[in-house]
């Protein structure tokens, strides 16, 4: 039987209660120290070294992701060459360099979300990208725009000073660079920074542990794309269950002997969806016509609800609703709040059909607004609790306490 709005309002303040935290963010801990394994880079040769770069440049664009590689490419497109990319990370990719983690994929629709689709001709192979061939697409419009060149990889800034008789910025970095430089772009993201709970004990733990963001394949075996055959007869716990467990826990599920999935607060997970591009229908749209989709997806997900939802899916049409609004009206605050219920309601009962034991599956339900936490869109989590090896371990909203 189904809550009312009342019930559920009271059953959210309940659980949003059980997680209020008085140390916030302190309750993670700094990669630094005894903690230092869990941020190293898995994919460069340790002991990089360079000769450091004095250099006079038009800009540097701080961060080799998306936002600074379509920097990048318009500077050369406007004939600006005299520029460097600071990208802490052994290649370009961003969040994709880092995350490569078995079951990684964008859940935003690729053809929105991969830029400059147009000016490449490349064609996702799904609706919704995989890991690896978003790694691979801004290693190619590295290649297509020179880039590499351009780029100091492996290096972070230290430093940005502004020089008032000069009018320019000098720029100093973790390998001794000194640029001079008219233009900083600033385009970091902030998921190339592992976040490590703060648990006591983890720093003693004595089997393997790593995080999702540096996976070590040599000790799981296989790939992103690969069953991860060194996990055969391994017990694996698995600490979270946010949108990265979301796609790794089915990946986990099929190649450890007993998966264990700590959950501290449940994931909204909807419908993905996900699908092989149409060569056809990709091939028959008009010039302009990525422009035109990513703006209407923007303010499709932004609540602006334009004529045509292009996109079409369960991102769009859950944030569709006008549940961003704010508004000193009652009655169009119960309005809105009757809209998020039913969402809700309806994501809780998909939960309730996917999962076969009726305890698991109340303990998956998630209990809050739908904008509270990030959505997730997956086709294979749920099910993945049905696997008479996967296990959910609900701390009831503690977490874990220790290891």
């Amino acid at each position: 039987m189904s809550p009312s709005i009342e019930e559920a309002r009271q059953k959210y303040a309940a659980e949003r209660e059980k997680r209020l935290r008085s140390d916030g963010t302190a309750q993670y801990s700094a990669l630094a120290g005894m903690y230092e394994e869990f941020n190293r880079d898995p994919y460069v040769e340790p002991g990089f070294t360079r000769e450091p770069e004095i250099a006079d440049v038009d800009a540097v664009i701080v961060g080799g992701g998306f936002g600074g590689m379509l920097e990048a490419a318009n500077l050369r497109k406007l004939g600006v060459d005299n520029f460097r990319i600071i990208e802490k990370g052994g290649d370009f990719g961003g969040t994709w360099y880092w995350n490569r983690y078995p079951g990684a994929m964008c859940d935003v629709e690729s053809y929105v979300y991969l830029p400059m689709l147009e000016e490449t001709g490349f064609m996702p192979t799904n609706r919704y990208a995989l890991a690896p061939e978003i790694f691979a697409y801004c290693q190619q419009l590295g290649r297509r725009f020179d880039m590499y060149e351009n780029a100091l990889f492996q290096t972070e800034i230290k430093d940005m000073v502004w020089n008032e008789k000069t009018e320019r910025w000098t720029v100093t970095t973790t390998r001794d660079d000194v640029l001079s430089t008219k233009f900083i772009v600033v385009a970091g993201g902030v998921l190339h920074k592992a976040k490590l709970p703060g648990i006591p004990g983890i720093e003693n733990y004595k089997g393997k542990s790593f995080h999702t963001s540096r996976w070590d394949y040599e000790f799981t075996g296989g790939s992103p794309s690969e069953l991860m055959d060194k996990l055969k007869g391994k017990r694996v716990g698995i600490i979270g269950t946010g949108a990265t467990a979301v796609q790794v826990v089915p990946r986990l599920a099929e190649a450890a002997e007993e998966l264990f999935v700590f959950q501290r607060t449940p994931a909204f997970v909807g419908y993905r969806g996900q699908a092989p591009t149409d060569e056809a229908w990709f091939k028959s749209l008009k010039p302009g016509w990525q422009d035109e989709r990513i703006k209407n997806f923007t303010r499709a997900v932004c609540g602006q609800q334009p004529e045509e939802n292009m996109v079409g899916d369960e991102w769009t049409n859950v944030m569709w609703t006008d549940t961003t609004k704010f508004t000193d009206d009652p009655a169009e605050a119960a309005e809105l709040e009757l809209i998020d219920f039913e969402i809700m309601e309806a994501v809780r009962a998909r939960i309730g059909d996917a999962v076969d034991d009726p305890e698991t599956a109340e303990k998956l339900k998630p209990w809050y607004g739908v904008r509270c936490k990030r959505p997730c869109f997956h086709d294979e989590y749920l099910p993945a609790f049905n696997r008479p090896n996967v296990h959910l371990i609900d701390t009831n909203g503690k977490g874990v306490e220790r290891i």
